[in-house]
């Protein structure tokens, strides 16, 4: 029988693993990360937070501009981190590029009250993208409403629909706190899954849909985007899914050192580059993914060695 949850009995997640496996990669240094590729895997190191943002803005700018009306293509991106999103939006302006066919899918969605939030709710994430990146883009050369597409609760499988008929040349994410992308948070640790976590070949199985997120996951948006403040956060979500995951080309994952923390940026690539599949680590099921590609802002990778404060 697999290890209790030392954070949330109820869930699966990464403390139920083999402590082997976790140890393995809290010891891991810059030199030793790199290390972990292989093909399929990539892993690229920045020095700067302004070219770590840059570089991930340009894959939105090759997403956009790739497409055609005859071949559409685009981008699916997270709200966390956002930080590229208004670089988007300059590069356009300022360099006057016309991606009037391109496509962007919003990742994921809060849901309350099983609907999706409106864009006035605070959170929204439908909010931040408007706001951050595709209002500040000039109306004469950015692409029409209709070529974004936002996950809903009613309208779940014209999402889904939309990749089979436009590529996503790259879904983009950051990681949270239970090793996530998007809200593919473990599942709770209930009967038929009391015993074992699903197995990655029933994760993948999964799509867009609504779900009820980790509490490790309310309490890392709370201390990223609340101040804190837990009763905030709704307790559900509508998230893109594996199944959409792996019509995408590529998978990009930025981890700018905030969302999460020195040990989980370094056991997620531990487990995608062993091909140590998980579903208590969603992301190592990535390791099966084609083309994988981890960004990391190198002054914020840290270390896992004890420092009392």
């Amino acid at each position: 029988m697999r290890n209790i949850s030392k954070v949330a009995k109820g869930w699966w997640d990464y403390t139920t693993m083999d402590p082997e496996i976790l140890d393995a990669a809290a010891r891991l240094n810059v030199k030793d990360l790199l290390a972990l590729q292989r093909p399929g895997f990539i892993i690229k190191m920045y020095e700067t937070r302004d070219e770590f943002f840059l570089a991930e803005a340009l894959e939105y700018i090759k997403a956009f501009t790739a497409s055609t009306a005859d071949n559409p293509t685009g981008i699916c991106g997270p709200i966390g981190p956002t930080e590229q999103l208004p670089l988007v939006a300059r590069i356009i302006n300022d360099l006057e590029i016309d991606v009037r066919e391109g496509h962007f899918w919003s990742m994921d969605e809060w849901v309350a009250d099983g609907k999706e939030v409106d864009v006035s709710y605070p959170l929204s994430f439908k909010r931040a993208v408007l706001e951050l990146f595709y209002n500040r883009i000039d109306k004469k050369l950015r692409m029409p409403e209709k070529n974004l597409h936002f996950p809903t609760v009613a309208g779940i499988a014209d999402y889904t629909a939309s990749y089979d008929t436009i590529k996503c040349l790259c879904m983009q994410g950051g990681q949270g706190e239970t090793k996530h992308w998007a809200f593919n948070d473990p599942p709770q640790r209930v009967a038929p899954y009391d015993k074992n976590p699903p197995s990655p070949e029933e994760y993948r199985k999964l799509g867009t849909r609504v779900l009820e997120i980790h509490p490790m996951t309310m309490i890392q948006n709370a201390r990223t985007s609340g101040g804190g403040v837990v009763t905030n956060v709704p307790s559900h979500a509508v998230t893109v899914g594996p199944v959409e995951t792996w019509k995408s080309e590529m998978v990009s994952i930025w981890h700018p050192g905030w969302h999460d923390n020195p040990f989980g940026m370094r056991l997620s690539a531990y487990m995608i580059s062993k091909k140590i599949a998980d579903s208590s680590v969603p992301m190592s099921l990535l390791a099966d993914h084609p083309n994988v590609v981890f960004h990391y802002l190198q002054p914020n990778f840290g270390t896992c060695t004890v420092e009392m404060h």
